[in-house]
């Protein structure tokens, strides 16, 4: 995969970046999106495919982008295709900082640090060439205008965006309610965006929590007479401890 392209990921980001506050919009869902975003540009080149609700690997040679390639390299060793639900909802720390930093070293976005109370250290991020964040924001608001419908990748981005809450951070207000609701509709124009946002919402909703205590491996109960529930969660790569800095970023 080569680096001339932004990576669904990098473009979710970057739409939720609030260009006054230099902080991240919906940062709890954020991180579920940006794990299914890895997912649909995964499959977009060609390594990972839905079977039916699971994603299954289909060539395992890397795409060239570490993270990616991460995700990659852990579902190849699942060895058998994996519930969207059960891996969006999977365990990980650090995902959406894991971003933040790789768009700081790509020159997207700028480190500001500052303090939170006049005491903690945080750090905000300011996109440094604006061009980029309207070229992402001109395709959705395109695809909502015109209503032609608009490449696997945006019609994706759409679905992610919708997913993760951003449609109030968008098209804010009363005046917003319809380009809300035209984006919410685009999930329709891709199988795989449309599989994964709708994953990342039921995790949100409680579909993809671990198994209760009391379960063996697998969500096999272990006590006498209960169902089975099911495959657990598992997730994409935890990502290493940032320190106090990192924690309080982009909030």
């Amino acid at each position: 995969m080569g680096r001339s392209r932004r990576t669904l990921p990098e473009e979710l980001l970057m739409l939720a970046l609030d260009p006054a506050t230099g902080t991240t919009a919906q940062p709890q869902s954020l991180d579920l999106g940006l794990a299914g975003a890895q997912l649909v540009e995964l499959a977009l080149a060609g390594r990972i495919a839905p079977d039916g609700d699971r994603i299954a690997v289909v060539v395992p040679r890397p795409t060239g982008d570490p993270t990616l390639d991460c995700a990659l390299e852990l579902l190849r060793r699942r060895g058998a295709p994996v519930r969207a639900v059960h891996w969006i909802g999977g365990p990980r720390l650090g995902l959406r900082q894991t971003y933040l930093s790789h768009l700081e070293r790509c020159g997207m976005v700028a480190a500001v640090p500052g303090q939170m109370c006049g005491v903690l250290p945080t750090t905000r991020y300011q996109a440094t060439d604006t061009t980029i964040s309207r070229e992402i924001r001109g395709r959705l608001d395109s695809a909502i205008r015109t209503g032609v419908p608009p490449d696997p990748r945006t019609a994706a981005l759409a679905a992610l965006a919708h997913a993760v809450g951003l449609g109030k951070h968008l098209y804010p207000g009363n005046e917003g309610r319809s380009s809300r609701s035209r984006l919410r509709d685009l999930i329709r124009h891709d199988p795989m965006g449309g599989l994964v946002a709708h994953a990342v919402m039921d995790v949100q909703n409680g579909a993809g929590a671990q198994p209760r205590r009391g379960q063996a491996p697998g969500g096999r109960p272990s006590g006498p007479g209960a169902r089975a529930t099911g495959e657990p969660a598992r997730g994409v790569p935890m990502q290493p401890h940032h320190g106090t800095m990192a924690r309080a970023a982009a909030h």
